[in-house]
């Protein structure tokens, strides 16, 4: 599937992208004050396993300029069909050109249409917000600021419970992220 968004093309990854997949990732993550750079391994380690629920890049006049993962998440209770967005990467001279936002709404509008339950993202409540992200007290990420937790609902229930991302986030602390 391919969408094209203000001169921003956007299509599921082809086993061509890895390497500039990568790139783009320790990119845009080179000089971010919450990052132990290791983004990519965690794509590299989701994709390996099996778990990219969906994995989308953009491309503006021809050039790899972002990325996007998601991932199946588990929720202690039983809920089902929940993912994970991360991470979600920009190149840094193109960020804040609507790049991001591209990938996030391509993101939720297809893993909707497929039936899932709703989406976690542990990130800025300012910016993602505005893709309906709210913080919720019905379900938590253990080590990370409830605040910074939010959950995007495809449907009118929210289920409550302890959120588990996939081992390959085992990488990243969530305790490291705060956002001012």
């Amino acid at each position: 599937m391919q969408t094209v968004t203000s001169e921003v093309h956007l299509r599921t990854e082809v086993p061509g992208d890895v390497d500039t997949i990568r790139d783009v990732i320790a990119s845009a993550f080179v000089d971010h004050p919450h990052s132990r750079h290791t983004e990519g391994q965690v794509v590299d380690a989701l994709r390996r396993a099996g778990a990219l629920v969906l994995s989308v890049v953009a491309y503006r006049r021809g050039q790899m300029v972002g990325h996007v993962a998601f991932s199946p998440v588990h929720i202690a209770g039983g809920a089902q069909g929940w993912c994970c967005l991360a991470p979600l990467s920009v190149l840094p001279g193109q960020q804040g050109a609507g790049v991001g936002s591209a990938l996030v709404w391509h993101g939720l509008r297809t893993l909707r249409q497929q039936g899932a339950a709703g989406v976690v993202v542990f990130g800025e409540p300012a910016y993602f917000g505005r893709f309906g992200f709210r913080s919720t007290p019905a379900l938590r990420l253990a080590a990370a600021r409830p605040d910074c937790f939010l959950v995007r609902p495809f449907h009118r229930i929210i289920p409550m419970g302890t959120v588990q991302l996939h081992e390959a986030f085992d990488l990243v602390d969530p305790s490291d992220w705060t956002f001012p």
